[in-house]
Formats: C-alpha cells, sequence, structure tokens
C-alpha cells in the first residue's frame, strides 16, 4: 500500500536540527511549549504527581507563520522522531481507507514510545460533521471518528504527542478542541516588529548584504508580512543580485531589496509597456495618488512605503502600499478611515475626469471594500442599525432562516459605502491641489516613497 512507503518516509524523519531558538518570534508560543518538551523527554516525572500530559496541540493562525517549523522544533529540542502529514492525506475514494492509515500512523509513532505526529491541513478531515440527513461525508467522518478513538486511547505515560495545524480553526469539529484531544490550541500569528527584525537577520545570515541594506527599516516597512513572505523577499532580492553576477563578488543592495518588495507585493514590474497609453497613465496616476492622500489625511500615523504606476505581471495597473503602526486592536475609526482610503481611487478618477469615465481599475477595491464593510457590521457589530449581532451563528447550523438578515446586511453595507464614498469625494475634492501634484509627480518619477510625498506637498 502507498501509506507503508509512507511510513518508511516517517521513520527517517529523526534526530531534527532544528531547535525552538531557531524559530524567530512567536514567544509567547514558544514559552507555551517548554512544558511540553519536558512532557515528551520526561512523562514518568509528571504522571508521578498526577498530571497527564496534554493529547494535543493545535496551532492556528493565517498561512506561512511558521506552524510546521514549530512542530519540527518541538520534535528537534525533544530529540524524538518526527511523524509529518498532511489531512488530505487521509482522504481517499473509498470508505475506510483514511481511518486505517490514521489507525497505521499512531500505531508506527507508539512503537516509538517517543514521538511527535504532525498533521497539517487538519481542516480536511476534521470539518464540523453534518447534523442534518444527508449532510454527512462517510469517509471523512470516519476518519475523523478513527482520529478522535487514537487521540483518547494514549496511555498517560507515553511520550506522543500530536500536533496539528490549520488556517480556518472555526470549521473544525468540537470533538477536536474539546479537552482530552487537543488540549492546548496555541496562535501562531503574523510577526510584530521586532519578531520579523529575527526573521530577516536569520534568513540574511547566509546572504551576502551591502551596507545600504537596513532591516530594522525593512522590518519595519514590511506590516503584515508572514515568516515565508519575508523569507521569499530576502531571497528574490538574493535572486535579482545573482543575476547581477558577471564574475565578481556581488553583494544584496536596497534596490534588490526594493525590486524583491515590488514582486512580493504585485508582481514582478512588466518590461513592456508600450501598449499602455498615455491616458492609461494619467488615470492610473490619479488613482494611485488619491489612494496616498487619503492615507495622508486620514491615517497620518501610517507610512507610506511605496506609490507606483509601474504596471505588474499579475495585472496592476500600480499600487499604493501603506504601512500601519502595529497595533493589537482596530479602532471604529480606522476601520472606517481604511474604507475610505479604498475608495479614494475611484473618487479621485471620478473628480478628475468625471462619472462617465471611470474605470474598472477599482473593482480590487470594491472588493475589499465589501468584505471589510460587512466584518464592519455584521462581525464586529459597529453598526448602530444592524446593532451587536454576528451573521455567522446563521451558518452553523441555525434551524431559522437567515435569508431576510441577509438581504437586509447587503442592504445596509450598499448604504454604508455610499455614504462613505460621498465623504471620501469630498474629502478628495477639498484637497484636489494636493492631489494633482503627487500625480504629476507620478507621471514624470513613476514611483514615490513617504519622503517624496512629504516633501512634495509641504514645499
Amino acid at each position: 500500500m502507498p501509506w507503508k512507503r509512507n511510513s518508511r518516509m516517517f521513520k527517517e524523519a529523526r534526530n531534527l536540527s532544528l531547535l525552538l531558538e531557531d524559530v524567530a518570534g512567536n514567544a509567547e508560543a514558544k514559552a507555551m511549549l517548554k512544558d511540553m518538551i519536558s512532557f515528551i523527554k520526561n512523562p514518568d516525572k509528571y504522571a508521578d504527581v498526577g498530571a497527564r500530559m496534554p493529547r494535543g496541540i493545535l496551532f492556528y493562525g493565517p498561512p506561512g507563520t511558521g506552524k510546521t517549523l514549530m512542530a519540527k522544533a518541538i520534535a528537534g529540542e525533544a530529540g524524538v522522531p518526527f511523524y509529518a502529514c498532511s489531512g488530505s492525506d487521509f482522504m481517499q475514494t473509498y470508505v475506510g481507507v483514511g481511518a486505517s492509515r490514521i489507525r497505521e500512523l499512531f500505531k508506527t509513532a507508539k512503537k516509538a514510545e517517543k514521538a511527535v505526529i504532525f498533521i497539517d491541513e487538519i481542516d480536511a478531515i476534521g470539518k464540523k460533521r453534518g447534523r442534518g440527513p444527508g449532510a454527512s461525508h462517510d469517509e471523512r467522518d470516519q476518519t475523523l471518528n478513527a482520529l478522535l478513538a487514537e487521540m483518547s486511547g494514549f496511555h498517560d505515560r507515553d511520550g506522543v504527542v500530536v500536533i496539528a495545524a490549520t488556517n480556518r480553526l472555526d470549521t473544525l469539529d468540537d470533538a477536536l478542541t474539546r479537552p482530552g484531544r487537543f488540549d492546548r490550541l496555541i496562535e501562531i500569528s503574523l510577526p510584530d516588529v521586532n519578531a520579523r527584525q529575527k526573521i530577516l537577520t536569520l534568513h540574511a545570515s547566509d546572504k551576502p548584504l551591502d551596507e545600504s541594506v537596513d532591516l530594522t527599516a525593512l522590518a519595519k516597512s514590511t506590516v503584515s508580512f508572514s515568516g515565508a513572505m519575508l523569507e521569499n523577499l530576502l531571497n528574490e532580492a538574493a535572486i535579482f543580485a545573482a543575476n547581477e553576477n558577471n564574475g565578481t563578488k556581488v553583494f544584496i543592495n536596497q534596490t534588490h531589496i526594493d525590486k524583491a518588495f515590488f514582486t512580493v507585493i504585485a508582481g514582478a514590474e512588466k518590461t513592456d509597456t508600450s501598449f499602455i497609453t498615455e491616458e492609461d497613465r494619467k488615470i492610473t496616476a490619479f488613482h494611485e495618488a488619491a489612494h496616498a492622500l487619503a492615507t495622508r489625511l486620514l491615517l497620518p500615523d501610517s507610512y507610506i512605503s511605496k506609490v507606483t504606476i509601474i504596471p505588474s505581471t499579475r495585472g496592476a495597473g500600480g499600487f499604493s502600499l501603506s504601512i500601519p503602526k502595529d497595533t493589537l486592536y482596530m479602532t471604529k475609526e480606522k476601520l472606517l478611515a481604511n474604507i475610505k482610503i479604498l475608495l479614494a481611487g475611484r473618487a479621485g478618477e471620478e473628480i478628475i475626469f468625471g462619472e462617465e469615465k471611470i474605470t474598472t481599475g477599482a473593482s480590487n477595491d470594491i472588493e475589499k471594500v465589501s468584505t471589510q464593510m460587512v466584518n464592519f457590521i455584521s462581525t464586529y457589530g459597529m453598526d448602530e442599525d444592524f446593532g451587536i449581532f454576528n451573521m455567522n451563528v446563521l451558518a452553523n447550523g441555525n434551524s431559522f432562516s437567515a435569508g431576510t438578515s441577509e438581504a437586509r446586511l447587503v442592504d445596509l453595507c450598499r448604504d454604508r459605502i455610499k455614504l462613505l464614498y460621498h465623504e471620501t469625494r469630498e474629502l478628495i475634492s477639498n484637497n484636489i491641489t494636493d492631489l494633482k501634484k503627487i500625480a504629476a509627480e507620478l507621471l514624470n518619477r513613476e514611483s514615490l516613497n513617504h519622503e517624496d510625498i512629504e516633501a512634495l506637498l509641504s514645499s
């Protein structure tokens, strides 16, 4: 069977050299894992005082934040075999195959006495089980039941721990997340500015950096970047530097970093721009200038990292990237300001070129605005008319119809966005001189940063 080959592959994942200190960021998560490592190393010490080893750990958080690395580091610290698989490995056409593979995996791990089992993307088998007629999925349900049974069957002195990872905690079955199954739910979050600097330093350790590269400044300008994105940023910069190698030693300079930053955010720059008309350039310039101007007026604490009208291979005619301050919470005022900033591009087009000349360039902005407004009203409970209520509960197996509430939500969202768009148009119109200054400079230089805009508008 294919699973037999996988089992041998898992056995080879021993003596991992990766340690917790090699995983930058998520200091709180690492602190919560230290006693788990001690449990694995010496389970008798805890069993002697009646302490039960946690059955499992569930890592949750955005993609690319290091959940797999953290699991490997636990096995590396404890010096035990590491058995890794994905939830999709257990999903098969034939009912019962997945459950059999679960039992085989746990049987193999128990033979090692002390081990770490890691199941990535556990939501593939661990989604909430259907309650209504025809709502069940026999293969997935049997596989999940087998996993629950195996986790409940561990002896208190066993040194085997199950670690799972998911990007969608809300979709998991309650039986998985109850005490006795996955006892500890640990968030592996996006790195803060200090963690980003450590991650960048770690990935830059084997790369020749020019003196012009300031990792501290780069860490500040990469808000919302995951660890994987930061690694990719430096790798892209290294590739750009290597491409310039003509036989002499090449260093990664700030130009390479800037080019890599653009690539990670928007894709590679288009080399052939001959098809872009001067009219298109003007539309893009005023669109992006309006985003930048609205950011400066509504969120003055944000750092405008880059505004450009250079088109990318991902279809963007340009973009405006602002870096907000690291913060734990988002206020109502800032949520509304972010929506207005997204609407500013369309508003800038309409003010300069007229209502009949607005373009499709704002389609992505409108999608983001719609999502943020739905969350503003139905998730965060910040709309006075709709009240403090979360619409997500209507999709979680409740018997009453959500149709009327959803229709009302759509109407409210449209009304609120219409009002915010009117306010945004007024804001841009009242500062049209600054809008024209930024747009003219973009047409001349194609890209601007925070210092450029500040100097331009203060003159």
